[in-house]
């Protein structure tokens, strides 16, 4: 009863209440006593209305004071943009109302800072996004544009192998612009939760294999040593096989443009206790420390010695663990800068 504001006047009220019936009893013992009686209950009324007043201002003073604090903290809250949460609280084991109202405004405030903070990220990555998606798309547009204006204006003068040749640069541009769309497209989508895996059995491990068959010619033309590892005893795994094989060519892909000629990268599939580990390791540059933890987001890009592919543009890597995620499986990276990178996947057994 005492915890609230009402208990606290009706504990007020009761007490009034027993002096009042305590001066009644006296009183009614000196009946004989008129004028006596007469001055205890005009000092009775005096006191009592004196008492009511006094606890009605110090009651009026402690809500009005806990009152102007919450307004002042909300002034604050607003005059901060909304960004830093109110410093409000009650005092410990004050639970009543309007402890409760500062406690409900607190927690308000806290959760509009916390979603104002992550529109303000949403808007700095659409920005970058944005930015990141044009300098990408501007490139290859650029120099397809170029290659078919030089085979137009030069088109009498151009032998039949530069005509060829042009033709072929603006297709492999072509290619690598559609490429990026893609990506674009299925990180979206992907984002939006607007695609749910197919999951089904089936042995990784042949799927690993067929994957760095198709690799095979594009990692000897590079000058790099392709292979795959797979254990006898690898059970089957529980997931959408064609997402699975989106993850291995997007893992050879950035492992082959990192890695210089001569270098390896090797694929390898095994079983970690109830799980199934997939690995793809390269002898590249490596990634700093620093980078490490940046790796996955879209369009980040580490400095390791070359440009970045336009093809790829930082979104294949997000892609992979937007997809692992979804099945529920873990990524992550180890590297050792000059000496390679190892990225490994553990998925659930069929």
């Amino acid at each position: 009863m005492f915890a609230t504001l009402y208990g606290r006047l009706a504990c007020s009220l009761m007490v009034v209440f027993i002096a009042i019936g305590a001066v009644m009893i006296v009183a009614s013992q000196r009946m004989f006593e008129t004028q006596r009686l007469f001055e205890l209950v005009t000092n009775l009324v005096v006191g009592t209305v004196a008492f009511s007043l006094i606890a009605a201002l110090v009651v009026f003073r402690f809500l009005t004071l806990r009152l102007r604090r919450l307004a002042a903290a909300i002034e604050a809250f607003r005059a901060s943009g909304f960004a830093s949460p109110m410093r409000a609280e009650a005092p410990d084991g004050n639970d009543d109302e309007i402890g409760c109202i500062i406690a409900a405004f607190q927690e308000m405030s806290e959760r509009i800072a916390m979603q104002l903070a992550q529109l303000a990220q949403a808007d700095r990555q659409r920005r970058e996004l944005l930015a990141n998606v044009s300098h990408d798309l501007r490139t290859p547009l650029a120099s397809m544009q170029g290659y078919l204006e030089m085979v137009l204006i030069k088109d009498d003068g151009l032998s039949q192998e530069d005509r060829c040749r042009y033709l072929q640069i603006a297709v492999k541009h072509c290619e690598r612009l559609a490429r990026l769309v893609r990506d674009l497209f299925d990180l979206t989508k992907l984002e939006a939760n607007e695609v749910r895996p197919q999951v089904e059995a089936f042995p990784i491990s042949e799927l690993a294999q067929d994957v760095v068959q198709k690799f095979a010619l594009s990692a000897q033309k590079r000058e790099l040593k392709l292979s795959a590892s797979v254990s006898a005893d690898c059970p089957p795994v529980c997931a959408d096989i064609g997402m699975m094989e989106r993850v291995l060519e997007n893992l050879i892909e950035n492992a082959m443009r990192y890695t210089p000629a001569g270098g390896e990268i090797s694929v390898g599939v095994r079983r970690a206790g109830d799980r199934v580990e997939l690995q793809v390791s390269d002898t590249g540059q490596g990634i700093h420390h620093d980078d490490i933890s940046n790796v996955f987001d879209r369009y980040y890009r580490a400095d390791r010695g070359e440009s970045s592919d336009a093809g790829n543009a930082g979104l294949g890597l997000a892609i992979t663990q937007r997809i692992i995620e979804l099945h529920g499986g873990q990524i992550r990276v180890e590297s050792t800068p000059g000496a390679g990178t190892t990225f490994t996947v553990e998925l659930a057994m069929a």
